[in-house]
């Protein structure tokens, strides 16, 4: 009796502006049989301050993220080949870290992934609301920033370059992606 093979849970991560949500789309529309389950489609209860929770350590076990994990079993249940995690904690967080196959982290500078964010986030506001934000980011901001790149990115499988094009970036995660499956 041939039994199925179940899907691949690939979490992508990388800091706001860096480029999740285009590449796990991008990603999704070039892998046959595919579903993306999006972090930001959620809302977990968790720190109130993300910031004074990175200054107290980060506990990534202090976030309930039972709706996502849910979520993930189901669709494991489902006869898909993949599962897109658009999703910015790797492996940090213990009850989800079990589900990830493979974790991926688009290394995006900080100017770049912050100028991404201005561009996506501030079209429409005025100009004391972006220096606002600027002083926020100088101020309390960043840690974040930094805190995902010395937890997240050393503990992904994969690291793409997120300077590379959005059809570069896809491409290396999918021949990764396909050359992971075949050793599984």
């Amino acid at each position: 009796m041939k039994t199925e093979k179940k899907p691949l849970v690939i979490a992508i991560a990388s800091v706001s502006g860096g480029g999740k949500t285009t590449i796990t789309n991008y990603l999704n529309d070039k892998l046959n049989n595919s579903k993306v389950i999006s972090f930001d489609d959620y809302d977990f209860e968790g720190p109130y301050d993300i910031i004074d929770w990175i200054d107290k350590g980060a506990n990534y076990n202090e976030w309930n993220l039972d709706p996502l994990i849910q979520n993930i079993k189901l669709s494991l249940t489902e006869p898909l080949d993949y599962i897109l995690l658009d999703y910015p904690f790797g492996y940090k967080h213990t009850k989800t870290s079990i589900l990830i196959d493979l974790a991926i982290y688009i290394d995006t500078p900080l100017d770049i992934a912050m100028a991404r964010r201005l561009i996506r986030d501030f079209k429409n506001s005025s100009t004391e609301n972006i220096l606002s934000d600027m002083k926020n980011y100088v101020l309390r901001g960043r840690r974040g920033y930094l805190e995902m790149l010395k937890t997240i990115k050393p503990n992904s499988d994969i690291i793409v370059d997120g300077t590379l094009s959005i059809s570069k970036i896809t491409d290396e995660i999918y021949d990764r992606i396909l050359a992971n499956d075949s050793i599984t």
